[in-house]
């Protein structure tokens, strides 16, 4: 993995992922571990380098990562262009292997890799270097894709905000996250482009801080008026009044509408819950799972605990502390008010609304 030029985090921010030339190309992202005090462009020239900025975290929410892991088995697959069909299809599900193996929680990296081997089966009769071209306008699909969802969403979401409105949110589900404008933070940017004055509280999201780092960063650049709090600040700035409702994203939604997203979002939905607020996720039709029939089904990614004991490079905790660090949590349908999607409002949050929901959207 190779660095390009660092840049002013005033200048225009680029996409948080593109693909640099044609099936001899690279991937190149925003490595987010630096930001908000240093901006860089990274370059992925293998897929190893792409594993590593997923599960490093380089880019990270579950449709960016699925739009990496695609661009990623391109990556895989250049060095077996040359060879035969047969061998270049064992090639592509090592790769889908290797790639699937770098985070479990989020469905869209799964749901992506899954897309791109069905393309590759779909073109039987094409040799090696057809079906790697095929493969790369696939994954420049999904991220066109991605981008028209975070639109739609925006536009569904934007109607559920008054001018004037306090909102909450929980970690990043900006255009970081995404390959647009992001799924609960393009709520917010539609709402402010129809005129609505809008105030966004951001809670910091540890231990790895990605509201601080990322959201408060996100929506300074876009000149989205935003108070950063502690996480265990939200129910005393809901309890003061100051939140109308809370938008979060997503990174795997189970049949049932239980949808999983970064660690302290099941406490956000509980204490909006007990005072009276509406509790939305903005997600794409991508990030539900219906073959999970329940949250209770999602995997939970558990991290190092060296993000908790010492965090950004610094000893908090007693040296061989027992540490529990998962990096997502799974909030009850009940405690959801609507789903946004690309379609429009799942609600009420139950199984037979969702399955109706995807399905329309798939057959679409």
């Amino acid at each position: 993995m190779t660095s390009a030029a660092s840049v002013s985090a005033s200048a225009k921010v680029p996409r948080t992922l593109s693909w640099q030339g044609d099936t001899s190309g690279h991937l190149r992202m925003i490595d987010q571990t630096l930001l908000p005090t240093e901006f860089r462009e990274i370059d992925c020239k293998t897929v190893e380098d792409v594993w590593e900025a997923i599960r490093m975290l380089r880019v990270r929410g579950a449709p960016a990562i699925g739009v990496a892991a695609a661009y990623g088995l391109v990556l895989g697959l250049q060095s077996a262009v040359e060879r035969s069909r047969g061998e270049f299809d064992a090639a592509l599900e090592q790769t889908v292997e290797y790639l699937s193996s770098s985070r479990p929680t989020a469905v869209n990296l799964f749901w992506a890799l899954d897309r791109m081997r069905s393309a590759a089966k779909r073109a039987a009769e094409a040799d090696s270097a057809q079906v790697l071209q095929l493969l790369l306008d696939e994954a420049r699909q999904i991220e066109e894709e991605d981008r028209e969802m975070c639109a739609a969403i925006g536009r569904v979401g934007a109607e559920l905000l008054r001018d004037g409105d306090s909102v909450l949110t929980h970690c990043n589900a900006g255009g970081l996250a995404t390959a647009g404008d992001g799924t609960a933070l393009s709520v917010f940017f539609a709402a402010a482009a129809q005129g609505k004055q809008i105030h966004v509280f951001v809670d910091e999201t540890r231990p790895l801080l990605q509201g601080a780092r990322l959201t408060e960063w996100e929506l300074m650049q876009r000149s989205i008026p935003a108070t950063l709090i502690c996480d265990s600040m939200a129910g005393w700035v809901m309890k003061q009044g100051g939140v109308r409702a809370v938008v979060t994203g997503a990174d795997r939604i189970a049949a049932n509408g239980d949808a999983a997203n970064k660690i302290g979002t099941y406490s956000v939905a509980t204490l909006a819950k007990a005072h009276g607020i509406p509790f939305y996720v903005a997600a794409p039709s991508s990030t539900f799972d219906l073959s999970l029939s329940s949250g209770a089904e999602i995997p939970i990614e558990e991290r190092a605990a060296n993000e908790i004991t010492h965090g950004f490079g610094r000893q908090t905790a007693p040296d061989n502390a027992q540490v529990f660090n998962p990096a997502f949590d799974v909030t009850d349908a009940e405690l959801i008010a609507a789903i946004i999607t690309e379609r429009g409002l799942i609600t009420p949050v139950t199984e037979e609304n969702v399955r109706r929901t995807v399905q329309r959207i798939a057959e679409s």
